[in-house]
């Protein structure tokens, strides 16, 4: 079965890179066919908290885009989106970066899934003021959230279960992580200025117009805003608050959607017609097919491979790591991966004793990081990528991997000698 599994996945996996179906008709046939060949079943595809459906992550998108659904009518978007543009002065570098920085921010605070969705309308709404194409503004703030995502214990589901797996706090990750993160944010904004020279076209013109404009005229409904606003501050802290509050993010999401549909007056089909809802179809079959290859035990072969490759020596154990952890994460979404791979680097760090912590900064920086490199690496990634399809700009497999895999090679590349400087 282990064998039918992986070309199952591989054939998937194919399909998916050429882009000639679409890519919630191949998580789900992949889905199906797991389920049809009884690989794994209803009890592990829709119940087990390793090799099911990750529902967390599925109601944590559904109650954020109902949020952002609600604001979107508001006219916020539009308000800061302007904001941004007269702050740059309407420069593209210039606003790629600003526009990066607050995603990285965001997703340290908050988890970078729920930060794409709150900042990809304002990428599009200012990239429309300007006359820019809003692709490689979406691709940059994606990677630049799972780098932000990296430094804060959720700022990435990843991060949550190697926390969990490790015994590991909020300040933990933010003392080892938030240093290095700050220099990948710095090499990452210097890289954008040479990953998308092409896209930096300055229009004059559109730049005066923008600079006449006033923001505040763009809120259509204050009341609506300062409620809306209201809900989302409280699930942010709710969010930072999670090592105290011990409410899953998902829980916290759908209380928020709930509360504000309440306390507003807008329908909620048409808030839930604005639900992504193939993005969250493809998250179902992707765990289901994911969960397959664990439930086979061909994750678990691969990760128990790459410790018996190390064999007790903790340089390279941790190198082996940080580089494996990076590859698988490209492949699969990083979710399983870390939550199988968890388990084997707890054995490690105990084995290692107290200097042995350092092969969970390696998991968490490989498998945050090696999400940017293919568009299914991380949860972040499929949401950008659903999001810009739906506003009429596709972002194809390949595209977003040839920027991806630049991206992921220079910052995996840096994290070397952070690990060894600091801990070997």
């Amino acid at each position: 079965m282990a064998i039918v599994a992986v070309v199952i996945f591989l054939c998937a996996y194919a399909l998916l890179a050429s882009e000639k179906v679409h890519r919630t008709k191949v998580a789900l046939g992949g889905a199906a066919l797991m389920l049809l060949l009884r690989i794994t079943d209803a009890d592990h595809a829709f119940f087990s908290d390793h090799t099911g459906i990750e529902w967390n992550v599925v109601f944590l998108l559904l109650g954020m885009m109902v949020i952002v659904a609600v604001l979107r009518r508001t006219g916020v978007f539009e308000y800061v989106a302007i904001w941004a543009a007269k702050r740059t002065r309407g420069r593209p570098y210039a606003l790629m970066v600003m526009l990066c920085v607050l995603t990285a921010v965001a997703s340290a605070l908050l988890d970078n899934v729920t930060t794409v969705l709150l900042i990809a309308p304002v990428t599009f709404l200012v990239c429309q003021r300007l006359g820019l194409r809003p692709v490689p503004f979406l691709m940059a703030e994606v990677f630049a959230s799972n780098i932000g995502g990296t430094a804060t214990l959720v700022g990435d589901p990843p991060n949550i279960i190697i926390a969990a797996r490790g015994g590991l706090t909020f300040n933990d990750f933010l003392v080892h992580l938030a240093p290095i993160v700050v220099v990948l944010m710095v090499a990452f904004c210097l890289l954008c200025r040479w990953l998308f020279r092409r896209d930096f076209v300055y229009d004059a013109e559109r730049a005066a117009s923008v600079m006449r404009l006033n923001e505040r005229e763009a809120i259509t409904d204050r009341g609506m805003l300062i409620k809306g606003l209201g809900v989302l501050g409280l699930v942010m802290i709710a969010f930072v608050l999670h090592p105290v509050l011990h409410y899953e993010p998902s829980v916290v999401a759908l209380l928020g959607a709930g509360l504000l549909l309440l306390i507003t007056d807008v329908d909620p089909v048409d808030a839930m017609g604005e639900v992504e809802w193939p993005t969250l179809a493809f998250f179902a079959g992707l765990f289901i097919m994911v969960g397959g290859l664990v439930e086979t035990g061909v994750i678990a072969d691969v990760s128990q491979a790459t410790a018996d490759a190390t064999d007790g020596r903790l340089g390279l154990a941790t190198m082996v790591l940080l580089g494996g952890s990076a590859v698988l994460s490209a492949i699969v979404d990083n979710i399983p991966y870390v939550a199988t791979m968890s388990p084997v680097v707890s054995d490690l760090v105990a084995a290692q004793g107290s200097g042995g912590h350092v092969l969970w900064w390696a998991l968490a920086l490989g498998a945050d990081l090696g999400g940017n490199a293919t568009a299914i690496g991380a949860s972040a990634n499929v949401v950008a990528l659903g999001i810009a399809a739906r506003e009429g700009h596709p972002i194809g497999f390949w595209e977003f991997t040839k920027y991806g895999l630049v991206v992921t090679v220079v910052t995996i590349a840096l994290c070397v000698p952070y690990l060894w400087l600091r801990y070997l």
